[in-house]
């Protein structure tokens, strides 16, 4: 039969379809949006140290006795005049390049649209169960839809890299896939669906 004989699908079925594409998207800039938080917390990490190191070696006196012992007097000068000139540098990078301040919004970011996510995941049981109405699925996905724009409207830039990131953690490293053992360790023995609710049960 070709695509144009095929039934036209109801309501509930389309309805369904648009919610598991939009948690689809939830799901991925979610972790995108956590992956970015990392790079810009190891980036942070790298201007402090960096920061840190330069500071404590520009400390004049040390620095210029130092350069005294191996080079002559002008040189000494130079090379601490160079460093003084790096350690300033890089605080002006501190300020230009706000690496702990993205990571917290990225941060922010993450944890509204884990919120969303879950949201839209409920409300696919809900309609696989039958559990709601189209009318007040249609509701709930309308509700979501607005808060997903308030959330990604006010969302700082992402990068290729953390996408990236994200598309292993969550294609090959499968970060949201749990197998029924895995959930069932993570439950007492009366909740598990596996035979170690059997086993444990009987003990």
């Amino acid at each position: 039969m070709s695509d144009a004989e095929q039934p036209p699908q109801d309501g509930e079925s389309l309805l369904l379809a648009q919610v598991r594409e939009a948690y689809g998207r939830a799901a991925y800039t979610h972790k995108t949006h956590e992956k970015q938080a990392d790079l810009c917390f190891q980036s942070h990490r790298r201007q402090q140290r960096l920061l840190i190191g330069l500071t404590v070696v520009s400390s004049g006196t040390f620095l210029a006795s130092l350069l005294g012992l191996f080079l002559d007097e002008s040189w000494a000068a130079l090379g601490t005049s160079f460093i003084a000139l790096l350690v300033s540098a890089i605080n002006l990078g501190t300020k230009a390049f706000k690496y702990g301040e993205e990571t917290q919004k990225h941060r922010d970011v993450a944890a509204k649209v884990w919120d969303l996510r879950e949201s839209y995941q409920s409300l696919i049981v809900d309609l696989q169960s039958g559990a709601t109405t189209v009318n007040q699925s249609r509701a709930k996905r309308d509700s979501l839809q607005q808060a997903a724009l308030e959330i990604y409207s006010d969302a700082p830039r992402t990068t290729p890299k953390a996408y990236a990131l994200a598309q292993e953690a969550l294609q090959r490293n499968e970060d949201l896939t749990f197998s029924e053992r895995e959930i069932d360790l993570l439950l007492p023995a009366q909740l598990r669906v596996t035979e170690e609710r059997g086993r444990d049960g009987g003990q």
